[in-house]
Formats: C-alpha cells, structure tokens, sequence
C-alpha cells in the first residue's frame, strides 16, 4: 500500500513538473514574438510551459491550435485540431479493432519543424499517436 501511494504521489509530481500553467508575462519575449508573427491571429491564448518549453493554446477561425516553442523562440511543433474524417483510413481501423465500442474524442494533426506529420487520437482518456499513413506508433495515458 505504502508503495502504491508513493507511485501515484510521484506521478502526479511529475505530470505537474512537466506542464505548468503560466501567465502570458512569464513568457519570454522571443516565444511571444514568434508566435505573433506565425499566428498573427490568434485568440484567447493560453500558456503551459513543458520542461523549458512554452506551449500556447488558442483559436483561430473556430479552429484549436496547440503549439511548442522553445525558450530560444524556435518553433518545435504545431498541433491542429483535425475532423475525425480526416484521420488516416489505417487509423480508424487500429481505432476500431483495439476499442471496440470506444468513440474517438478528439483529433489533431501534428506538423514537427522538419515536416514530418504525425495524427494525435483523444480516446478513452489516453493518446494515440499515429504516423502520417495511420499506423500506431504509441499511447500516451493522459
């Protein structure tokens, strides 16, 4: 029992040092900068920092956007909320056969600095992270 509450005590220890909430004054100017000028538009921002990463979450044209910039200001990745129609086909089949009666939640297409795509699927309280022809590559318990 002492170990079972030890675990869980250091897990949510490190889920909350890995992504902290921080005010948009926190940020460093050089993220903000980088931001501004990809996503001019952007609304309703909200800022986690990761590690020395800082992650902003927004809106633009009804559409959730999630990105990574390091403390430097170089973009690391771009997350964009996707339908779940656009997913690949081989996806929805892992989907299907493996949570049998599951529905999908949420879908995003990832985009990391080199261009290389990858598809996120919110199921079941977990993250299925797909490459870009739909086959697994990993789950991510959330």
């Amino acid at each position: 029992m002492k170990k079972s509450i030890f675990l869980l005590a250091a897990v949510t220890y490190v889920s909350f040092a890995n992504a902290q909430k921080v005010s948009e004054k926190e940020v460093p100017a050089v993220v903000k900068s980088t931001l501004q000028k990809e996503y001019p538009n952007a609304k309703n921002l909200k800022w986690d920092k990761e590690n020395n990463n800082y992650e902003a979450e927004f809106e633009m044209a009804k559409i959730n956007y999630s990105v990574l910039i390091d403390a430097s200001g170089k973009m690391i990745e771009t997350e964009v909320e996707i339908n779940i129609d656009k997913l690949p086909a081989n996806s929805k089949t892992y989907v299907t056969k493996n949570y049998p009666n599951k529905k999908i939640k949420e879908a995003a297409k990832i985009t990391d600095t080199k261009g290389t795509i990858t598809y996120e699927v919110e199921i079941d309280g977990r993250d299925l992270i797909f490459d870009n022809s739909g086959k697994f590559l990993k789950e991510i318990k959330g």
